[in-house]
């Protein structure tokens, strides 16, 4: 294991005035932000805050439907946010009876774990209800923590109308936060070897903001920081030196992002013990992975669980950048911030329940946007192979080829190793379709059952009428990297052999994906394969999926007004898709499709041959 936070456990001196982080708020933001965060908070005033049922809670085990429930506990605490961020605009107390409301409506709730996680150790069944005397920490009770902990400590005028309000969330966060965390194990807190995943430094996160803003003994900070340290060296050790986030994009803004707050709030509980984590090259990597798969605007290469368009970048990659000195992440973060002034709810974060990032990124707001007017350009990232998940990524200013020369036991798995994404002109040619809504399916032994999980969903071969297998035995090998820059050639090759059962009888299926940004063909992606003596079904069926509609004639494919390929002799079949699903309605406005080619020989050949202006 990794020991780069806990080696610093003799360097620190604990500072005690530490809750200056949101001192004069008011005089910090810009108009637009106070006049922004005033109105919504206005639209709040005398709101209800439903409560929720045991009926709902217990819904979860009885149907696995998450969303209803979550809907509720989720909404409750976007309420809560908007009408603190309008009281700190203000400076006033209109808000203030609503404010209490919230607080107490969140207090009295049995439990602040959500069902999808009601359970005491990794992967057990969850329990039907929450158990009030024994506090179970996951990543919404720990978001739920963190929240009142940082309203705690902004309102202290709250005492004049009754000290009890406070006194109701200091208790109730000692009961349900502080002694939990100090007496009990959970597993996303590390033990020895065993995975840990963004869960790690997410929960660790909200405990420190969570400490952050009480009124603790400098003995409990300490045993505080000290489990802290070691759960962020057990989420450190499970990373590639590269810093690939092996749960994909979506998931760096709780896995990075939380990496960079936990590191800034050790220092701001310390004497800046922790300054030169940020030169350490192990975060740098982790902190530039976002900028190496964003593809253009809110689009991002999206393995795994993780959808294709993410909200869009800002304060906290932004800060990120700024803590580790990279002008291409702060250029990607101030650039993308700047844009979502015109969706003013993604701007400010309407959506977001952790309290401390809205009030940052409030804060922050203008020395990013006057970044952004000064830089006036996103800096282009380099051509990159993450060997450690091996995400492949080529592209010039028209063109964006990846492909995943991974394994099949990836956190948030997709069975995807071997499949390719394909952008030209900034829009999806060859796409990963992404998740559905989680459910109580999607993290169980039927997930594979989902179709969006499957690798005939994906772009990649259907074998002897069977898919790919989950786990990490199965996987792509012999792979092989060309990495070019500029007018460079780029090229991977891999052998998809091992990702698929024994029973397919495969000698070899290679896959080749070149990228030559000088070429009449820019990208060209070649398949080979053979089988041996005693298989008995040779069939293979290639999967593309696309967003725009597919046409096909004779050896010409043309996706949309996007761009045409030539293919090597094949029969093909195209199936629309519809999507109903809400989560994947996010991304996929209208229908996807499916083209699946029947090769009349052991091989097949793609070529771009056009790209549509």
């Amino acid at each position: 294991m990794v020991f780069l936070f806990q080696k610093h456990k003799n360097d620190i001196i604990f500072k005690k005035n530490q809750a200056d982080i949101f001192d004069n708020f008011s005089s910090r933001i810009t108009d637009s932000a106070k006049k922004y965060f005033i109105t919504k908070a206005n639209e709040l005033i005398s709101t209800n805050y439903n409560s929720i049922p045991a009926s709902l809670y217990m819904d979860f085990l009885r149907t696995g439907n998450r969303v209803k429930f979550e809907k509720i506990y989720f909404e409750k605490r976007r309420i809560l946010n908007t009408l603190v961020l309008g009281k700190m605009s203000e400076e006033s107390h209109r808000f203030d009876d609503d404010i209490i409301n919230g607080i107490f409506s969140i207090c009295e709730e049995s439990g602040w774990q959500i069902p999808a996680h009601n359970s005491y150790k990794r992967d057990e069944k969850q329990l039907i209800l929450p158990d009030k005397s024994r506090p179970v920490l996951d990543l919404f009770a720990c978001e739920s923590g963190a929240q009142l902990a940082v309203i705690y400590h902004l309102f202290k005028d709250f005492d004049e109308i009754s000290p009890l309000i406070r006194k109701r969330i200091y208790d109730e966060l000692i009961q349900r936060i502080i002694t939990p965390y100090l007496s009990s194990h959970f597993w996303w807190m590390g033990n020895g070897e065993e995975e840990m995943c963004n869960w790690t430094i997410w929960c660790t996160q909200n405990i420190l903001i969570t400490a952050y803003f009480l009124e603790l003994s400098s003995d409990i900070i300490a045993k505080i920081i000290d489990k802290a340290l070691y759960s962020i060296d057990a989420f450190l050790k499970d990373y590639g030196t590269d810093g690939s986030c092996n749960e994909g994009a979506m998931y760096y803004h709780h896995a990075g992002l939380c990496l960079d707050i936990t590191t800034i709030l050790l220092n701001a509980f310390t004497n800046n013990a922790f300054t030169d984590i940020f030169e350490e090259p192990l975060i740098r990597n982790i902190a530039n992975y976002i900028a190496n798969v964003h593809v253009s605007g809110n689009y991002y290469l999206n393995y795994a669980d993780c959808s294709p368009i993410l909200e869009p970048a800002g304060i906290r990659e932004f800060l990120f950048g700024k803590d580790i000195s990279s002008l291409s992440l702060m250029s990607l973060a101030a650039s993308s911030f700047y844009e979502s002034r015109k969706e003013p709810d993604k701007h400010y974060l309407s959506d977001e329940i952790n309290l401390f990032y809205r009030i940052f990124t409030a804060i922050y707001e203008k020395e990013a946007l006057d970044f952004a007017k000064e830089s006036n350009k996103t800096i282009a990232p380099h051509n990159v192979f993450y060997e450690s998940t091996g995400i492949f990524v080529a592209r010039n200013n028209q063109i964006l080829v990846s492909a995943k020369a991974g394994h099949n036991g990836d956190s948030h798995n997709h069975n995807d190793s071997g499949s390719i994404i394909l952008y030209v002109n900034n829009k999806p040619v060859f796409i990963d379709v992404g998740v559905e809504s989680y459910t109580k399916k999607t993290f169980s032994n039927k997930r594979y059952e989902i179709w969006t999980m499957q690798s005939g969903f994906h772009n990649l071969p259907t074998i002897a009428d069977s898919d790919e297998l989950a786990g990490i035995d199965y996987k792509v090998s012999d792979i092989d990297v060309t990495l070019g820059q500029g007018n460079e050639i780029s090229k991977i090759q891999m052998n998809l052999k091992n990702a698929y059962p024994d029973t397919v009888f495969l000698d070899y299926y290679v896959r080749t994906v070149t990228f030559n940004p000088t070429a009449e063909s820019k990208v060209v992606i070649h398949d080979s394969w053979d089988f041996k003596q005693n298989a008995l079904n040779t069939n293979v069926i290639l999967n593309f999926m696309t967003y725009e509609k597919p046409e096909i004639s004779e050896n010409i494919l043309k996706i949309g007004e996007l761009c045409l390929f030539e293919f090597t002799q094949a029969s093909a079949k195209i199936t629309e898709i519809k999507i109903e699903d809400e989560r994947l309605a996010k991304s996929w406005k209208h229908s996807i499709y499916k083209i699946c080619f029947k090769p009349k020989e052991n091989f097949f050949t793609l070529k771009l041959l056009f790209c549509f202006i």
